[in-house]
């Protein structure tokens, strides 16, 4: 079965067979997406995450597959019904559309007006009818009826009928909306304005336009119609089923225009709309992993004392000090618009000689960034303080404060302090903060709650585990949930290993890791190149794999030096002709990786974090005029644009037609999440609070 797998999912993929081969055998093993790209290039041809993620994707497709076709089997055996053309046709199949084509005649269904008419005996006069030959028609119109009614199901079932209506779909499918004229006048149907009555042909409706449309239908906003050119549609059947121009081929014609009105229309515009709403989710969701990805790989500030803020009008800000390793040393709560707040957070920058600020971007962010920047001013001269103010992203923070994780991290706090730690460790290290958080509870997606909860769950999933092992971490000061998401670990392993830790001490080795219990031999070579450790052994601090240093210990010994020598010396490392160390296992693609890695070991390669402020003469909506050019920090990437934060509680949006002066069919071709941009006001439109932002023109 694998070589008929390899087949398919190589021609569905766009790889080669044998590389499909090699990593379905590596899956089977119970290797991971991230081991199997890194540490096993020659394998699989240097295939990157992306693509061995395809591969499994519709290696489990497969997999579903062939137990749709053993319920299929069963189901035929209830029914006693023996064709070897049958079963060939549904051994043979590996499209799931076509298996469904194939096994429609014999799916249970409820009773129809064909299987009455079968059981008043009219089957024989349908297939005379059907013959289209000259015939004395019976004057009873009950029968003529129930002869169309099989007719019709036959052809409404039969599959060149359905992939011709397929394909006019595809063709001249028009997407339609109309307004429910009960409710399109509520407050929240304004929502959908733009959908009251809109038409767009299927195949080029946009992902965000659909999701819209889906959602405002499940609210009852508006009604949808997906409907092919019915001419032609009719057509396309009328040249497969009439063959005559007679009384009884009249009677086919009948038949044929209700089957497609009735039945056949009906089943393939719901398939259609499955399929493009599946389109839409995929689409959704791979903005919403892209987006992800780049929170998560965003530039951590390192080890640093840091003042949070987590901002408030009403009730205070919610103030926290955190140590170099993002432990709570104080909190307090702070009032803005107070001579003596001003006073107080000046005192905690000297007393704890705070490095950073960090200050979330929800309500009164701006209001607490220039109390900081007052506080600072107003530091001794002697004490050299000067910490830099970041803005920081407070998106799931509240989810994460009520959440179990955060109630064992500070079971004696409230949630308002918990998510003031969440806003300033989220400065220290955005990656291992956020993995505390379910993904899709960060809010860098749009319709999440509309798409597959499944494949949207194991997409951000996927693309946790991807950047954490791309990352790596400390196995020495990882929580037990960054480690959760290294390769080949999960929430057990990861427990264990803190638990390990914090009766033994600091692990000295990656090999002392197979101590830890039911971390075994093969765990041990799936997690053992993601994590790191400043140990004796200075391979252990970098993306070397175990089984790899022998290479590296004989690399070194040709060159008469130690490793720690062939790493600080690059004299050394380029005297170095990799073909010699090239065997039947190990190959240029991996020994190219242990050079690089050599060269700079224990890389993050996540960069440095920017200080960032807002124009200062803008604080809300009504200071907006358009025209003006504002710094502002990218805070959501979708489909259709961007959103920018230009520091007035209102994202703006840059419209995919505004990001550059050329066409863009892709945003993220040109901006990055968080990215620091300079963007032109373009219009506002205060009534419904809403700011047309661009970056024609303006070099960023």
């Amino acid at each position: 079965m694998h070589t008929l797998f390899a087949h398919i999912i190589g021609e569905a993929v766009k790889v080669r067979e044998q590389q499909v081969a090699a990593v379905l055998a590596l899956l089977d093993e119970g290797a991971t997406i991230p081991f199997i790209a890194r540490y096993r290039k020659e394998k699989t041809g240097s295939l990157d995450e992306v693509q061995i993620a395809a591969i499994q994707t519709q290696y489990t497709k497969l997999q579903e597959l062939a137990k749709r076709k053993e319920t299929i089997y069963a189901r035929l055996a209830e029914l006693k019904i023996k064709n070897e053309e049958l079963n060939r046709r549904i051994d043979e199949c590996w499209d799931a559309t076509e298996l469904e084509d194939i096994y429609l005649p014999y799916k249970p269904h409820r009773k129809t007006r064909a299987d009455i008419a079968i059981e008043k005996g009219l089957l024989p006069l349908a297939e005379q009818i059907l013959q289209q030959r000259p015939m004395a028609l019976p004057k009873d119109e009950e029968a003529l009826q129930g002869a169309r009614d099989i007719i019709a199901q036959r052809i409404a079932e039969d599959e060149k009928s359905r992939n011709a209506v397929r394909r006019e779909f595809s063709y001249t499918a028009l997407l339609t909306t109309k307004a429910v004229k009960a409710k399109c006048d509520t407050p929240e149907a304004q929502n959908y304005k733009d959908y009251f009555d809109f038409k767009c042909p299927l195949k080029h409706i946009r992902s965000h336009q659909l999701l819209a449309i889906r959602r405002a239908e499940s609210e009852g906003y508006i009604r949808v119609d997906i409907s092919p050119d019915t001419e032609k549609a009719l057509d396309k059947l009328a040249n497969l089923w009439l063959r005559a121009s007679n009384d009884t081929a009249y009677q086919v014609e009948l038949a044929m225009e209700d089957g497609y009105k009735r039945l056949l229309k009906p089943a393939i515009e719901t398939e259609f709309a499955a399929l493009s709403k599946e389109k839409a989710d995929k689409e959704a969701i791979r903005v919403f992993a892209d987006n992800l990805r780049q929170l998560l790989l965003g530039a951590p500030l390192g080890q640093k004392r840091v003042l949070a803020l987590d901002p408030g009008f009403r009730t205070g800000c919610k103030t926290v000090v955190l140590n170099e390793q993002g432990d709570m040393l104080l909190h307090d709560v702070i009032f803005l618009h107070n001579l003596q707040s001003t006073k107080r957070l000046q005192e905690l920058i000297e007393q704890f000689r705070i490095e950073a600020i960090a200050i979330g971007n929800g309500t009164a962010s701006r209001e607490t960034e220039q109390m900081a920047r007052e506080a600072i001013s107003q530091v001794r001269p002697a004490s050299e303080l000067r910490p830099q103010i970041f803005v920081v992203s407070e998106a799931g923070a509240s989810v994460y404060s009520a959440s179990k994780i955060a109630r064992e991290e500070f079971p004696d706090e409230d949630v308002t302090v918990r998510g003031a730690v969440s806003i300033g460790r989220r400065l220290i290290d955005p990656l291992a903060e956020l993995v505390k958080i379910e993904p899709k509870s960060i809010g860098v997606g749009q319709y999440q709650h509309d798409v597959d909860q499944t494949e949207l769950r194991e997409s951000l999933q996927q693309t946790v585990e991807s950047v954490v092992n791309y990352v790596g971490v400390d196995v020495n000061t990882a929580s037990k949930h960054l480690l959760t998401y290294i390769s080949g670990l999960g929430p057990t392993l990861a427990q264990s290993i803190v638990d390990y830790r914090a009766a033994n001490g600091a692990f000295s080795s990656r090999k002392e890791l197979l101590k830890v219990p039911k971390l075994g031999a093969k765990t041990f070579e799936q997690a053992a190149g993601f994590l790191r450790l400043k140990g004796k052994n200075p391979l252990d601090n970098s993306a070397v794999h175990p089984e790899s240093y022998a290479i590296v210990e004989r690399m070194a010994k040709d060159q008469g030096c130690s490793v720690a020598d062939l790493i600080a010396n690059k004299e050394l490392r380029d005297k170095i002709d990799l073909n010699r160390y090239v065997t039947a296992e190990v190959g240029l693609p991996t020994l190219t990786d242990i050079m690089n890695e050599l060269a700079q070991p224990g890389r993050d390669p996540r960069g440095e974090t920017e200080e960032f402020a807002f124009d200062p003469s803008v604080h809300t909506i009504d200071d907006l005029q358009a025209g003006m050019v504002l710094p502002g920090i990218v805070t959501n990437i979708s489909a259709f644009g961007a959103f920018v934060d230009v520091g007035v509680h209102k994202d703006g949006l840059v419209h995919i037609s505004e990001m550059a002066d050329r066409r863009v069919t892709n945003p993220q071709e040109v901006v990055k999440l968080h990215q620091h941009v300079k963007v032109r006001v373009v219009d506002v439109d205060r009534v419904r609070g809403r700011i047309q932002l661009s970056l024609k023109g303006i070099k960023n």
